[in-house]
């Protein structure tokens, strides 16, 4: 039975670690916030006080932090998850971050004799608890096919795209257009509701149509009745816009919509609603007019 590790517990890390033990493999978890791990403790889970107790311990690592900073931190600290990487042992970053911290954390690991892949992961909380992600995984394939039996636990489809790098990108583009369409969508129900349309209505002919998609069925319903119960955190999506924006920055390829998008999400950091779900944003956009 395939022993796996596990750092970061919060919506998404939680989810995932439980269906490993589900699944029946060992799991050692570590969280920076210890309480989070009592949960998966019970389901049989065993908890280390560091991330690099994990890795010591565990032929394969998965990781699953806020953002880059965070996933850079997990790593480099004195503590970190590299201090335990040794010869072989595979640290699988499910973070979703820019290209060069990934690069950055693939090479420390791979200095040290470790293989590394990225393997950010397109869903959100309920996906995650369902096991049905999709995951992006890039980098060391020989890792990859290690940590397949994982992967299929954790997600419905899994893909290769080759060279580090790719995975991270991917996911920031992916992102990018969720965070592109909730916008124009949550302008849409602004207009109606200002031109004396029932939302609803509105929802019932993008759902009738070429446009349906379970992204605005599931959102619209939860902001016609200004709940915003968190799936995935706006100030993530906000990063991710800010990064994907960045990329295309890098790269020369004009961003106008997705620079328009993440204004706007900064104006919904703004009013405080940072870590309500990332449909909230429709809050930020009446708030405007």
């Amino acid at each position: 039975m395939q022993h796996f590790g596990f750092l970061g517990l919060g919506i998404m890390g939680s989810a995932m670690a439980k269906n490993l033990l589900k699944a029946g493999f060992q799991v050692t978890v570590w969280n920076r916030s210890p309480d989070k791990c009592t949960e998966l403790a019970a389901l049989g889970a065993k908890v280390a006080s560091t991330p690099a107790e994990v890795t010591a311990s565990c032929p394969i690592t998965f990781a699953i932090l806020a953002d880059p900073a965070a996933a850079h931190a997990v790593c480099f600290a004195p503590d970190g998850a590299l201090a335990g990487i040794g010869e072989g042992r595979g640290y699988v970053d499910m973070s979703t971050v820019d290209a060069d911290t990934a690069g950055a954390i693939g090479a420390a690991i791979s200095g040290k004799g470790g293989r590394f892949l990225e393997a950010p992961v397109s869903g959100s909380k309920k996906p995650a608890e369902d096991g049905t992600l999709i995951i992006l995984a890039a980098g060391d394939r020989e890792l990859f096919d290690l940590a397949l039996p994982g992967f299929e636990k954790m997600g419905k489809k899994t893909l290769y795209l080759g060279a580090l790098g790719n995975g991270a990108q991917m996911k920031l583009i992916v992102n990018m257009v969720m965070g592109g369409m909730m916008t124009i969508f949550c302008e849409g129900l602004a207009l109606a509701t200002k031109a004396g349309l029932e939302g609803s209505d509105l929802l019932n002919v993008i759902d009738s149509g070429a446009m349906a998609n379970p992204m605005f069925k599931m959102k619209g319903a939860q902001i016609g009745q200004g709940a915003f119960a968190t799936a995935f955190p706006l100030k993530h999506m906000q990063k991710d816009l800010r990064l994907a924006v960045a990329l295309g920055d890098t790269l020369g390829q004009p961003l106008f919509s997705a620079a328009a998008a993440n204004e706007s999400f900064k104006r919904a950091r703004a009013l405080g609603l940072s870590d309500q779900d990332f449909c909230a944003v429709y809050q930020a956009i009446t708030s405007s007019g």
